[in-house]
């Protein structure tokens, strides 16, 4: 069976984060259970994250014109079996620079099609599977009842759900502007561990084509 192929999508602009760190030691743990994985760290891509040119947001094919990273991230999320997102909460969703990449690089006849002019479309990139994991300065009660769950429920619900991407864990990291140096260990030890049983879960399932499919990923949501 092949070995599955994992994309950790860095959102935090610098790799030397606390958001760099977990990213690095998902990615560790994974490979360690025999995953082939990718660590695609936004910061250190090039590209406009608010083009304006309506032709950049359809996909026509590999030899569209787009800046190279994007074609280079595109090609990644094709690849990929299972996609994690890193990020930091700011101002109660996720960097720009996270929302950019979803733009630019989620896009229609890739990630999603319309089904003519009435309210359906098909999901695109159903089979795969995806962890949304995300540190914060706030208590995870805070985000839940003051934000609604924002970033989550934009990310789970409206961006890999409706592409086709079963969300298989939610992961907060929360309190980070007051915790110790042996939380942020054990931190990096639990994203590690995630790393290593998202990897063995995807060489369960299989490949994206017999792993089961689900619309929006509300059942396989889960807070580890």
């Amino acid at each position: 069976m092949p070995a599955p192929r994992v994309l950790v999508v860095l959102g935090h602009p610098r790799t030397d984060s606390l958001c760099g760190a977990i990213a690095a030691e998902y990615a560790r743990g994974a490979r360690a259970a025999g995953a082939e994985v990718e660590l695609l760290a936004l910061g250190e891509t090039v590209f406009d994250v608010a083009s304006r040119d309506p032709a950049t947001l359809r996909w026509q094919g590999p030899d569209q014109d787009l800046e190279r990273d994007v074609h280079a991230a595109v090609a990644s999320l094709r690849r990929a079996d299972h996609v994690v997102l890193v990020f930091p909460q700011w101002w109660g969703t996720y960097p720009a620079l996270l929302k950019g990449f979803v733009d630019r690089v989620f896009l229609a006849q890739l990630a999603f099609r319309h089904r003519g002019a009435g309210l359906g479309w098909d999901r695109l990139l159903t089979g795969r599977t995806a962890r949304v994991v995300m540190t914060m300065d706030s208590p995870v009660w805070w985000d839940r009842l003051r934000y609604r769950s924002a970033a989550v429920h934009s990310l789970v619900h409206a961006t890999l759900g409706f592409c086709g991407i079963r969300t298989v864990g939610v992961t907060r990291f929360a309190r980070v502007r007051t915790s110790s140096e042996a939380t942020r260990r054990r931190w990096l030890a639990t994203a590690a561990a995630l790393g290593r049983s998202d990897a063995r879960r995807r060489v369960r399932t299989g490949a994206r084509g017999r792993a089961r499919a689900s619309g929006t990923g509300d059942r396989a949501t889960a807070r580890r």
